[in-house]
């Protein structure tokens, strides 16, 4: 049986517990009891994102999430749907810069099978990796690169922005979904490398969260995962640090067939993990998170000047975080207008400071969004999993809210005056080529390459 101890709960969890486990092979199991509902989540994160990709190859860490629903050892085809959602459950799998994850939520009754699915695929995908399902995902990726990328308003903009905010060569350059070149040229051999580098139990976190009994699920996990063999030939990522500031604004237009003239900016902040992070996040939240921020209230509802104003920030572990400011304007108005009222606001903010009343409301939006994510065993799960893999202790998932409340106005203040400064960011400026019909915009999600995949697309 796997070796492991049991964590009590820690001061500010909510009375949440996890227990620690590890596998002769390396395989890291997190396991969070909770009996409120008869479900449980399985969530497996792999340490491997776009980041770890090289020039030439990049989609490759997001084509793979892909082939991993395309089959395995045991289960042919689109079975791992078939089963799980026969069985009355869901899944998916999501790639970011920084890891690949997959999960299932599952009656109670039926967690053993989605934990022998995950083991199947992870000790055995190769037997059914082969030309016709590499060429058949390959497909599905460049399909959906066209409908959530190429071809929606505003659905490159994300990929501009990094590709500005970070210099060439730098791993967080490009996103996960990769270029279309480097689709085409991705073989099945690269693939197979990819998984036998990437894929291995040692190179992975799995957490298992819900109505469980700890016991059977560790003998479950030993049972399934235990055989599977540990790789080490694993490099890793390259450096991603970078200075504070970027030391100049870095500017863009961008002229295509959108609704409406768009100011967007990606602002250089501190790595995630950091108390100085945490008070960058509740700058954001203040100038920017909602109806109640400053940049809402100045351009939406005092000037007019803008449909839509908001400010978030993209944590990274692995290089600089960025701040996210996406900004569609009203009507006929300038984007230098819409600028110079952004600019000045964020200047008074860094004098400033956020009032009490601010600083209360946004350290309470940031509470509330912790305890959404944590109050659901999916969510639990896949926050164990964040902190085991990128911070090493999934216990600091537990209390990571009362990082943030901690964090003092002052310190709020000094962030926003470090790095919400013009010389510190990258920016995209909209220009509309000509009138088009309004179309609902593809919200690219910065931190994810979200799959909604569908048992047609295996």
């Amino acid at each position: 049986m796997p070796m492991g101890h049991t964590a009590t709960a820690q001061a500010g969890s909510g009375g949440l517990t996890a227990t620690e486990h590890r596998l002769a092979n390396g395989l890291r199991v997190v396991l969070s009891e909770d009996h409120l509902t008869p479900v449980a989540a399985v969530c497996l994160w792999y340490d491997v994102g776009s980041r770890h990709e090289v020039k030439g190859r990049t989609g490759l860490a997001h084509l793979f999430e892909h082939l991993m629903f395309q089959g395995s050892g045991q289960v042919k085809g689109n079975g791992h749907f078939e089963l799980v959602q026969g069985a009355g459950g869901s899944l998916n799998g999501t790639t970011s810069f920084e890891r690949t994850n997959y999960f299932e939520t599952m009656p109670t009754h039926q967690l053993e099978l989605a934990l022998w699915l995950e083991a199947d695929r992870m000790g055995s995908l190769l037997a059914a990796l082969d030309e016709e399902s590499m060429e058949n995902q390959r497909d599905v990726v460049k399909n959906e690169r066209r409908q959530r990328y190429d071809n929606v308003p505003y659905g490159t903009a994300f990929e501009k922005l990094t590709a500005l905010a970070y210099p060439e060569g730098h791993p967080y350059h490009h996103t996960p979904i990769g270029s279309m070149t480097d689709l085409d040229a991705a073989t099945l051999e690269d693939a197979r490398t990819f998984f036998r580098t990437y894929y291995a139990p040692n190179n992975a976190v799995l957490s298992v969260v819900g109505d469980i009994d700890p016991g059977q699920t560790l003998a479950w996990i030993e049972k399934y995962f235990g055989t599977i063999p540990s790789h080490d030939g694993k490099q890793p990522p390259r450096d991603g640090s970078l200075p504070e500031v970027i030391g100049g604004e870095l500017r863009e237009e961008v002229r295509e067939e959108v609704p409406a003239r768009a100011l967007m900016a990606a602002y250089r902040l501190p790595q995630d993990g950091t108390r100085e992070c945490d008070a960058a996040d509740l700058a954001l939240t203040v100038l920017g998170g909602g109806e109640s921020s400053r940049l809402h209230n100045r351009l939406v509802r005092r000037d007019r000047t803008a449909v839509a104003a908001g400010f978030g920030l993209l944590r990274l572990a692995g290089a600089p975080s960025l701040g996210w400011l996406d900004v569609k304007t009203s009507g006929g108005v300038e984007v230098a207008q819409i600028e110079s009222a952004v600019d000045e606001e964020l200047a008074r903010f860094a004098e400033e400071g956020p009032s009490p009343e601010e600083m209360e409301r946004a350290q309470a939006q940031l509470e509330r969004e912790w305890l959404d994510r944590l109050g659901t065993v999916a969510g639990r799960a896949d926050e164990l999993c964040r902190f085991a893999v990128l911070f090493g202790d999934p216990q600091l998932a537990l209390s990571a809210v009362h990082r943030v409340l901690d964090v003092t106005a002052e310190e709020v203040r000094a962030a926003a005056r470090a790095q919400l400064r013009p010389d510190n960011r990258a920016v995209l400026v909209y220009e509309p080529v000509e009138s088009a019909e309004p179309v609902e915009e593809a919200e690219a999600d910065a931190a994810n390459d979200t799959d909604a995949h569908e048992g047609a697309d295996k």
